[in-house]
């Protein structure tokens, strides 16, 4: 294979944590992706801008998800996937031979559709999960800095500051999908993907994570599945219009500013999907 947020605390000690050098660009291109003799994607090529967020949109089975996961090296953990093409962080090759999975994963964090915090951890344990597996060692004032640092870029940190030792398990689906949120944002991604964040969520909850993502985003390039089309044109700067036709694999039939996407599509299937017509 070449194949947010409000802002921390004034007097937040930042911790040690490694730290990226801002958001950065990621770039996908001619991605081809099987699952055994399936393809499911047909040269893709994207960009994701730093400091946007890119909306993935498209039918379900048009392999919006499975791109997505392609961008951070979950896809090779699929027994019988395959891909080609490349991707690259800020022109270089996540799939590199020399690059170490982990280091690959810390900058390029993944929230999921369902929210999966760590049932035996508490909310504060949680949000650490991450330093473990990328073996950051850090003290114990510069966790708690990072705790609060992390919770309060997810908006969460008003409703839990007095908790932290409760399970993360105890929390609603809308809590929970944003400590999931924390716990990517501690180990300080540079890119942050995001499959259907909201699709579990209640009204309320969706506003408050689209509040997260608006904030988030100036630090972390965002790239987002979701097949909620206001959404879609609430928190995107950057869309692209997945499609799957008539048994063939994926492709992206039209890309760009999302503003133009929506009220000047180039393809009539644009048109179509994002007007409802079909979907």
């Amino acid at each position: 294979m070449s194949a947010a947020v409000l802002e921390a605390p004034e007097t937040a000690i930042l911790p040690r944590v490694p730290a990226g050098a801002g958001p950065a660009a990621l770039e996908a291109e001619a991605i081809s992706a099987w699952f055994s003799r399936r393809k499911v994607l047909d040269r893709v090529s994207l960009t994701s801008e730093p400091g946007q967020v890119t909306a993935l949109i498209g039918p379900s089975g048009c392999g919006k998800s499975t791109f997505l996961r392609i961008l951070n090296r979950m896809h090779e953990l699929v027994p019988g996937a395959a891909l080609a093409g490349s991707v690259r962080l800020d022109g270089v090759d996540v799939y590199d031979a020399d690059r170490r999975l982990t280091e690959a994963r810390r900058q390029i964090g993944m929230v999921f559709q369902k929210p999966n915090p760590f049932p035996a951890m508490s909310i504060q344990d949680n949000v650490l999960a991450g330093l473990k597996i990328t073996g950051a060692r850090i003290s114990r004032s510069e966790r708690e800095a990072l705790v609060e640092e992390s919770l309060v870029r997810a908006g969460l940190w008003a409703e839990v500051r007095d908790r932290l030792k409760q399970p993360g398990s105890a929390l609603s689906g809308g809590q929970q999908q944003r400590l999931c949120i924390a716990r990517s944002l501690a180990v300080r991604p540079r890119v942050l993907l995001m499959d259907e964040p909201c699709s579990a969520l209640d009204p309320t909850s969706t506003r408050v994570v689209e509040e997260t993502i608006a904030e988030i985003s100036r630090d972390v390039t965002v790239v987002i599945v979701t097949h909620n089309m206001q959404q879609a044109a609430r928190v995107s700067d950057q869309c692209a219009f997945f499609l799957a036709e008539n048994g063939a694999p994926g492709v992206v039939v039209e890309h760009g500013p999302t503003e133009a996407m929506f009220s000047d599509p180039q393809d009539p299937r644009t048109s179509d999907y994002v007007h409802g017509r079909f979907g």
